[in-house]
């Protein structure tokens, strides 16, 4: 394919017209031009516009834990495939060398090049979503071993989030794979993806949407380790109140017994007795004695 593939890294707005040679859109222009920002991802998207197909494709990547996302554009005309690759803020661009090697090798059209592209992102999209599932199984497997509450939070916290910033950016690539496959995207005139390349985006389409389904049962398996959790949480305070309860209870019987002799009267039956202060400890002893065993059979304590 050699020069039909024109990858361009941060290129200013010259160096795009020159690698083009065609009159672009404003729209397209605007995001061509926009920086890339980790905090909002591009919206994926393809579409036709005049003589050239324009799209923009959002790669997540999970770097230290967190799902980062790189933007790459692309513009699509009979001729050549450019892509505009984007660095962000913080981190590397998204590296297609691989991809474009592949196509150069095997001299292959801007349609199926494309197809490459795109099913290297669906490619990324089960891999990361893969990661998700080893994270679950991980964060399933440790709970048991006490590790500290907040951490546990932080952890699911932080995959929720993940899972649905990357919910955001598969939902409208799987919807810019089918809009190929239902020949919604195509120069007039001229046939960018024939049949062969549209069934292949049909592959692409299918494991887009098997991304989905694991994106989705990766959340649900993730709201039942959140539940475990919170369900371990509420057994360990509920056995804090029992015991709390108990130990209240035990202290109620001499509270009562201490506060019923220490009332100031001169007329009391037990004022008289020689031994009454020993008396009032043995009915104490007795009473806490007895309490504790009913706990215990109780299987309160």
């Amino acid at each position: 394919m050699g020069s039909r593939w024109v990858d361009l890294l941060d290129p200013d707005r010259s160096a795009i017209e020159e690698a083009v040679g065609l009159e672009l859109h404003e729209t397209a222009w605007h995001r061509l031009l926009a920086p890339s920002r980790l905090d909002r991802p591009a919206r994926p998207r393809l579409e036709q516009q005049d003589s050239y197909v324009f799209g923009v494709l959002s790669i997540p990547v999970r770097i230290d834990g967190q799902v980062t996302f790189r933007e790459v554009d692309l513009i699509a005309s009979p001729e050549r495939l450019v892509t505009i690759r984007k660095t962000p803020a913080e981190g590397d661009p998204y590296h297609c060398r691989k991809v474009q090697d592949h196509a150069e090798r095997h001299q292959v059209s801007v349609g199926m090049a494309l197809y490459l592209l795109i099913d290297e992102v669906a490619e990324e999209h089960l891999d990361l979503i893969d990661e998700f599932d080893d994270e679950i199984d991980k964060l399933e497997d440790h709970l048991d071993e006490g590790p500290s509450t907040s951490e546990v939070r932080e952890k699911i916290s932080i995959l929720r989030h993940d899972m649905l910033h990357v919910r955001r950016t598969l939902a409208p690539t799987r919807d810019l794979a089918r809009s190929v496959l239902d020949d919604r995207v195509e120069l007039e005139g001229v046939e960018l993806f024939p049949r062969d390349v549209e069934l292949r985006f049909a592959d692409a389409y299918d494991k887009l949407l098997r991304a989905t389904d694991g994106l989705d049962l990766a959340r649900d398996l993730l709201a039942g380790v959140r539940d475990y959790h919170q369900a371990q949480v509420s057994i360990e305070q509920n056995e804090v109140m029992k015991r709390l309860t108990v130990v209240a209870s035990v202290l109620l019987l001499p509270t009562f017994i201490v506060g019923l002799y220490g009332q100031n009267f001169h007329h009391m039956p037990e004022l008289g007795l020689r031994y009454g202060y020993g008396l009032s400890w043995l009915i104490i002893i007795l009473s806490t004695i007895g309490q504790l065993v009913y706990f215990r059979r109780k299987k309160w304590i």
